[in-house]
């Protein structure tokens, strides 16, 4: 993998990392200002998201005119929009950025219902720059920038004073409802930086992040990062319990139309419809990807110096394929980068979960890794056809870089000039995937396969794997049914496969031993079935022998 896939992996973690602290603190519902458009056409070739035109009503549904916009940019060659955001804003510190909050009085729709919105301003590494809209009756009006819409200070005070019309728009924004108690506004989704999001169910942490769209992820070449350049909120009706807003996306080789509609509570969802539009061929489309951090846990990553024995956003692979077969990947921190995919053909849905949930073990009263969201994604409607998951696993030595992703890769890659729709809905949960019905994977741990003081151990590649299965179909079976181990292995073997109950019949542990083939991975897959029935989902694992080295 070249290094500068990695390197801009790795900043983007740590932009994740940035970006999404609570931003807070005039009203939005203010004059509407002019919009800056003509007609765009082909033949324009200086078509950028800050040329379109105003949508009405009688243009038909925003829905179909954002997609014939984004039809047309295509079709036009890709120029990054300008202006760029003054350097008194974008020579800001993280810490000066920061400083600069939004005036909660200010909030879109504020005390009109449960939905408000808030607006981040641009600085510092969140230097592209969005235009936002507010679509109200039968038309859709931009929001200027106005700096009295936030409060500047330390050092943002210096840069209070630059001309408004030298900003072009804003950082992003973020939508708050009363997820957690009635009487209180929380953050439940947030869109910052290129085309991430991030999105909280009740009682969660911010923790992994989405994306629109991932271009050439994990190719020998640089990774393309498309941007959403322009947003319309929709005002949502008396007592709405959802809020649906639109997005164009943009990019050199890639542009799109995007519908989101949120609906926040236990579980949030977004359902999404994203409608592509290809400038170039896209060799590598990465479809609803993710983005999560996985240091170190029990067996999966270095030896470390840390009182806490877990650091991660998440701790596997969950996906559940179009056969309906559950399949659980856990993820890992170690000494290589690697790229696995699990193949499937019109897949239901997959997604990356933080599995563990108990405090004890993470032990961090900060960070509270034990309340990050697990996330899913829905496919709805249509088929994705032949491809597979494909799962982005890189060495990282620090909690702040993203080094974990996980997106949908379709086998046929998008054509110049062709336009491809996807549609899917983005699910918070906790530990269990509530459609999941057989027994999941609570832990699995792989050691060297030797006894203590051994004389003539065998080489430190052998190992000793344990898998424990617990609750679902397998909880459920009468006292003394058979249950049968089916494991296999890609490059390797495997032996000495033993089922044992765990402690008060809680489940199903599996040990067995595995002898690489020298130094090729070993590609392992394991369930439970009794009287030839799955009662279990697949542990699915990847054993590195340079891991050991």
């Amino acid at each position: 993998m070249p290094r500068r896939l990695v390197t801009a992996l790795v900043v983007l973690g740590l932009i994740a990392a940035v970006v999404f602290a609570a931003a807070r603190n005039r009203t939005l519902s203010g004059p509407a200002g002019d919009a800056k458009a003509g007609a765009v056409t082909a033949d324009d070739d200086g078509v950028t998201a800050a040329t379109l035109p105003p949508w009405r009503r009688s243009d038909g549904t925003l829905r179909d005119w954002l997609a014939e916009r984004a039809r047309i940019l295509a079709s036009a060659p890709f120029r990054a929009d300008e202006p760029l955001l003054p350097r008194e804003f974008r020579e800001l510190d993280y810490e000066a950025h920061r400083a600069i909050r939004f005036r909660e009085e200010a909030a879109l729709w504020r005390g009109q219902g449960p939905f408000e919105v808030q607006l981040f301003h641009p600085g510092s590494v969140q230097d592209d720059l969005v235009r936002m809209h507010v679509v109200e009756g039968d038309t859709a009006r931009p929001i200027p920038y106005d700096p009295e819409l936030f409060s500047f200070e330390g050092p943002a005070a210096g840069a209070r004073g630059v001309a408004s019309e030298e900003v072009a728009g804003f950082a992003g924004f973020r939508v708050l409802y009363p997820l957690n108690r009635e009487d209180a506004m929380d953050e439940v989704v947030a869109f910052l930086g290129a085309s991430y999001f991030r999105v909280l169910g009740a009682g969660h942490r911010y923790g992994l992040s989405s994306r629109g769209l991932a271009v050439d992820p994990a190719v020998d070449g640089p990774e393309e990062f498309p941007s959403f350049r322009a947003y319309w909120l929709e005002a949502p009706a008396p007592g709405a319990q959802s809020l649906v807003f639109h997005a164009l996306l943009d990019g050199p080789s890639v542009t799109g139309a995007y519908r989101f509609e949120l609906a926040p509570g236990s579980p949030t969802t977004i359902d999404v419809e994203a409608r592509l539009f290809a400038r170039q061929d896209v060799h590598k489309l990465g479809v609803a990807p993710m983005s999560s951090m996985f240091l170190h846990a029990p067996g999966r990553g270095p030896a470390s110096d840390d009182f806490r024995p877990r650091v991660h956003d998440s701790d596997g692979l969950l996906m559940r394929t179009g056969s309906g077969e559950w399949i659980w990947r856990p993820l890992g921190n170690g000494s290589g980068l690697h790229v696995t995919t699990l193949r499937d053909a019109s897949p239901r849905g997959f997604g990356l979960v933080q599995r563990e949930r108990r405090f004890d073990r993470y032990l961090d009263l900060e960070a509270r890794y034990d309340l990050r969201p697990s996330q899913w994604i829905e496919v709805l409607g249509g088929d994705w056809g032949d491809g597979g998951v494909e799962l982005l696993e890189i060495p990282t030595t620090s909690e702040f870089n993203d080094n974990i992703a996980a997106y949908w890769v379709p086998d046929r890659p998008l054509r110049a000039g062709e336009g491809r729709t996807f549609r899917y809905r983005i699910s918070t949960f906790e530990d269990v995937h509530p459609e999941q019905r057989v027994a999941r994977v609570v832990r699995s741990l792989v050691a060297w396969n030797a006894l203590p003081g051994q004389s003539d151990p065998p080489p430190r590649t052998h190992r000793r794997v344990v898998v424990d299965f617990v609750g679902g179909a397998l909880a459920e079976l009468p006292p003394g049914a058979p249950v049968t181990a089916r494991l296999s292995v890609l490059r390797g073997q495997v032996s000495e496969i033993v089922v044992q109950h765990l402690p008060g019949d809680i489940g199903r542990r599996v040990t067995f031993a595995l002898a690489p083939d020298g130094e090729h991975p070993a590609d392992m897959r394991l369930f439970l079935e009794s009287n030839g029935t799955a009662v279990t989902e697949t542990w699915s694992y990847v054993w590195y022998p340079e891991n050991v080295r």
